[in-house]
């Protein structure tokens, strides 16, 4: 009697310990803490913001989450990534694409196992279920508005990024020359074709002048190209990836060529900001990582635990800003992206990092 008592006892506790397990696998569950992964497409302090504003994302969406940045922005650096952390019993990923004609095949078959999202740079073929970012061609052409707005009799512009693979860095630079010459180049610039002159502009090099994602070449490249123009009147460096701008900013200051040179930015590096602030650079083009890591985490969190499904996910790009010296600086003619202040933006990012 005393052993079925006991029996029964370990059958009932055990039941208990059972149920008091979460479950797990590719799919997550109904209810409870999730895990899901972030792959950026470098290492950089973008990226840092973005992992801030993803662990909030954890916190706020009860996710466990792991953030990685490949050393390089090779597509084979940031597959062994992929490839390690599909393999964590993660349930949702979220990678920002390098290079989608050579990845999309791999991304299909991860996609298969896990919840796949891009974030900042699109692999629209590669069966992922949202992407998260914005309309790149859209925040090139406000970048080319601003060119226009401080060369509005033409001149000479440079064109800084890291590479002209990325679906992003295909749409910021046609949005820039498309912006320029009043005529849409994007198929121009997906297939490597480039002009002498875009309307009243001409594009120096005659192609935009990459740096591999390496910043001490992005540095050179931005004295090799000032030390060319110095002399020239009516210049504009337009910097397409968030390290290009302190490239540019650094360059001109050390070249004493600060308020001849014009400068563009893109994203929200914070000497880019503070340059932006003291009228060094005209203004910036911001995608707002921090919200980039969180909003994918709420989703992939969601989605892991049946909370949501490919219907509920955002379906259109996210909303880009000007960063301008301040809210009453005059926007470019045609654009319609809000106005935030450089100064208040670079608070919020330390801010954000403070707590990262």
């Amino acid at each position: 009697m005393k052993r079925s008592v006991l029996r029964a006892a370990a059958a009932v506790l055990a039941g208990v310990v059972l149920a008091a397990i979460p479950a797990c696998g590719g799919g997550g569950s109904k209810a409870g803490t999730v895990k899901v992964a972030i792959v950026s497409n470098c290492t950089h302090k973008f990226w840092d913001i973005c992992e801030a504003g993803a662990k909030e994302g954890g916190r706020e969406f009860d996710a466990d989450v792991i953030f990685r940045q490949p050393k390089s922005n090779t597509v084979a650096d940031q597959m062994e990534i992929v490839e390690q952390v599909q393999k964590l019993g993660i349930s949702g990923l979220a990678v920002s694409v390098i290079k989608p004609e050579d990845q999309t095949t791999d991304l299909k078959r991860i996609g298969g196992k896990v919840n796949l999202l891009t974030l900042d740079t699109d692999a629209p073929d590669s069966g992922r279920l949202c992407f998260v970012g914005v309309d790149n061609f859209a925040a090139g052409q406000d970048a080319g508005r601003l060119v226009k707005q401080a060369l509005p009799d033409g001149g000479t512009v440079a064109l800084f990024i890291g590479n002209t693979t990325q679906a992003n860095s295909k749409g910021r630079i046609a949005g820039v020359l498309t912006e320029l010459g009043g005529k849409d180049v994007r198929k121009d610039v997906e297939e490597g074709r480039y002009a002498d002159t875009y309307g009243k502009y001409t594009l120096y090099r005659k192609e935009p002048i990459t740096d591999a994602t390496v910043e001490d070449k992005a540095l050179s490249n931005a004295g090799d190209v000032l030390e060319a123009l110095k002399d020239k009147p009516n210049v504009c460096l337009v910097g397409l990836f968030a390290y290009n701008p302190p490239a540019l900013v650094e360059a001109t200051r050390s070249k004493k060529l600060v308020g001849k040179v014009k400068i563009v930015g893109f994203d929200e590096d914070l000497v880019t900001l503070d340059a932006i602030d003291k009228g060094e650079v005209v203004g910036s083009i911001s995608q707002d990582p921090y919200n980039y890591g969180k909003e994918s985490v709420k989703w992939l969190a969601k989605l892991g635990r049946g909370e949501a499904k490919k219907g509920d996910l955002p379906q259109t790009p996210t909303p880009h800003k000007l960063l301008l010296k301040a809210a009453d600086t005059p926007k470019p003619a045609g654009s319609t992206a809000p106005v935030e202040p450089a100064a208040k933006f670079a608070d919020k990012i330390r801010d954000a990092l403070s707590k990262k």
